[in-house]
């Protein structure tokens, strides 16, 4: 019978630091527009629109400018 060592290091990570912080930033991004869009009287399928080119757009640029 085989016994694994638990203090053995298990399977990394599935997205590194870099990554999940310039996605965290673009989700903010896409947020931060949809309710901006939602508020100035903008419809919830316009909002949502405008959210997602935002989170696109925001996930290219903190790309390009986190290193």
């Amino acid at each position: 019978m085989s016994h694994e060592d638990p203090r053995a290091p298990g399977p990394g990570p599935l997205l590194g630091l870099r990554a999940a912080i310039v996605f965290l930033l673009g989700l903010l991004a896409g947020v931060g527009a949809g309710v901006l869009t939602v508020l100035a009287g903008g419809g919830l399928a316009s909002a949502t629109l405008t959210g997602a080119a935002a989170a696109g757009a925001g996930v290219l640029f903190f790309h390009s400018i986190i290193d």
